[in-house]
């Protein structure tokens, strides 16, 4: 389908014509320099202005012709013959067969693939496909479900200024709490009165934290020891490293500090009852330190 409009307009509506000719220049206006003016000039500096550096694109559509497409089956029951040879008549294929096994290449070509079927069978009839290798193996239940996920409780920061929770360690008996570390990784950006405070939330009651814990600066990291769960260490934001236990004092959790470094922030690996393996990161390189929990002295070991 053509899509045409034709647009129609007389001569006598075209106006008439224009008749140029030369003349002398006019000065129609003429505003001489205001030097008051002049001294109430400030210069902008710096100045922004936007750019538009991509390339300028046009769109355009068009209906193109429809081209048309039919699916078809064949039904293939018969190997190929020549044109000569009619599949239906039996005396012209048992002709045709006789002369095609006289052939030498007939016989070279038989003799290649009975080899290579040769090896497929024997290989088939060494491998059971069916067979049960494992019979304790459980069988997976397969779901066409799209995998999905659902919020059980949420747990806020319950002071006043929000800060960013930096890590997450879950109880090593049957995750049923969690410690959480809350700390502001922005350099030098720490809102005034900003909390150091980090919590131990249990899972069935998000609306109070179960223990807080209050360690010299802000924790980066905080780690169960897999071994004692009453036992955390802790990285702080200025470099030290906190170990909080109930054991250490008779006030909750209460922290003993080996500093490490200014301006370096620490990941734990806790190992063992008595000592402890530390991954301090920093700006000039990383070092490992072997600390004895109890203790929190000089290291048994260091390597940077």
């Amino acid at each position: 389908m053509e899509i045409v409009y034709v647009y129609v307009k007389k001569r006598s509506e075209f106006g008439k014509q224009c008749n140029f000719s030369d003349r002398q220049a006019e000065l129609n206006i003429d505003i001489p320099p205001n030097p008051e003016l002049a001294t109430q000039f400030v210069e902008r500096n710096p100045v922004d202005t936007g750019v538009q550096c991509s390339a300028s694109m046009s769109e355009h559509e068009a209906n193109t012709e429809r081209f048309e497409m039919e699916t078809r089956g064949v039904n293939h029951v018969e190997g190929g013959w020549p044109k000569d040879v009619n599949p239906l008549e039996l005396e012209q294929t048992i002709r045709f067969r006789k002369k095609v096994e006289k052939d030498e290449n007939y016989i070279n070509a038989i003799m290649q693939l009975g080899s290579i079927m040769e090896h497929c069978i024997k290989q088939n009839n060494a491998i059971d496909i069916y067979q049960e290798y494992f019979d304790d193996e459980e069988e997976v239940e397969v779901t066409e479900e799209a995998p999905s996920a659902k919020t059980i409780n949420v747990f806020r920061d319950p002071q006043d200024i929000k800060r960013a929770a930096t890590h997450v360690s879950w109880h090593p008996d049957g995750n049923r709490k969690l410690a959480v570390a809350y700390s502001c990784l922005n350099f030098q950006r720490a809102p005034a009165g900003m909390s150091h405070e980090s919590y131990i939330w249990e899972l069935e009651n998000p609306n109070r934290p179960e223990i807080v814990l209050k360690p010299p600066s802000p924790l980066v990291t905080l780690e169960y020891n897999p071994k004692d769960s009453h036992v955390l260490l802790g990285g702080c934001y200025n470099g030290q490293i906190v170990c909080l236990s109930r054991d250490f004092s008779t006030s909750p959790l209460a922290p003993r500090v080996y500093f490490v470094d200014s301006q370096s922030f620490t990941a734990i690996i806790v190992h063992g009852h008595r000592a402890v393996i530390v991954i301090c990161t920093r700006l000039a390189g990383v070092s490992f330190l072997l600390l004895v929990i109890r203790t929190l002295l000089s290291p048994l070991l260091q390597i940077c």
